[in-house]
């Protein structure tokens, strides 16, 4: 292998090994927000933690574009964002269950008396009881509280108590977190899976910039099939004449076809069409280049 083969080769490896080390690095630090914003839940409400999320969808976006990610690296922030709120919140909704499967006690308990919510329209009233040990004791802590009227005065029932009297006594099935857990999980591997998404997005964006920059890929297999040998110069100047000429859709773009410029990159398409007073489109192209006057995100010039 000659010494320039080589030279590629390891390039290549290092900007394979970068995008996974920084898509770890992104992952640990999705994880530790959503761990974080769950432990901070208890002493700070929605004003401190809304502006926290807000920062933390900014930051992401920045990693997500040192993916190589570009293209929808706001949706993407986005998404990871939603998926790992909604995940500390369904933890959060299971706070009081794992604490009381962590400290609590089983008991065996008596109704000794019961009460419901005043109606209020059509809002469901909840059930309130107040528990007694079997040595006459009252079982600490608030009343127990189910959503729906279950049991009656005298019945016994086999509850978790919380020796410290903070949580509300629950039978076991109703202190098993076990759904919020696994609704929890899955939020987060949700996250997760957009930050692998994005990188393989990078991944493959650096694979077809690299299959640009190589003499003799795909540009002159493009050559050799349609006949067109014309040089990067005349696909610029057919591309202006196409900027100029070319009618734009419903939405106000210009469309036009990559693989009629081989030569010619995005990025210097997209500079070609900023010196006639457009910008390029990076969203959601499906195979062709779009160009309009405003865009929703804009490719990086050459």
């Amino acid at each position: 292998m000659s010494g320039g083969a080589q030279a590629e080769d390891e390039a290549r490896k290092r900007r394979t090994r970068y995008p996974v080390l920084l898509a770890v690095g992104i992952g640990c630090y999705v994880f530790a927000v959503i761990a974080g914003m769950f432990l901070l839940a208890d002493d700070f409400g929605p004003v401190v933690q809304v502006p926290l999320w807000i920062v933390h969808g900014m930051l992401l976006i920045v990693l997500i574009r040192k993916l190589g990610a570009r293209e929808s690296s706001t949706y993407a922030a986005l998404f990871i964002v939603i998926t790992s709120a909604m995940s500390a919140h369904v933890i959060g909704m299971a706070r009081d269950d794992l604490t009381l499967q962590q400290r609590g006690e089983k008991v065996t308990a008596t109704v000794v008396k019961e009460r419901l919510d005043p109606a209020q329209g059509r809002k469901g009233r909840h059930s309130y009881y107040t528990l007694e040990r079997q040595d006459g004791t009252r079982i600490p802590g608030p009343e127990m509280e189910t959503t729906s009227d279950l049991y009656n005065v005298g019945q016994v029932l086999t509850v978790i108590e919380d020796p410290e009297g903070e949580l509300r006594p629950r039978t076991p099935g109703q202190a098993d977190a076990t759904a919020e857990q696994l609704g929890a999980g899955a939020l987060a591997l949700a996250a997760l899976g957009s930050v692998g998404w994005m990188t393989w997005r990078g991944s493959d964006a650096a694979r077809r910039r690299d299959a640009q920059k190589r003499p003799g890929g795909a540009r002159k297999a493009y050559k050799t099939v349609t006949g067109d040998h014309s040089t990067q110069e005349e696909q610029e100047e057919k591309l202006r004449e196409a900027l100029r000429t070319y009618p734009t859709d419903r939405r106000g773009y210009i469309k036009v076809h990559p693989g009629e410029y081989p030569d010619v990159t995005q990025q210097r398409a997209a500079r070609i069409a900023w010196e006639m007073g457009l910008r390029a489109e990076a969203v959601g192209n499906r195979g062709s280049w779009r160009f309009g006057e405003t865009v929703i995100e804009e490719v990086p010039q050459d």
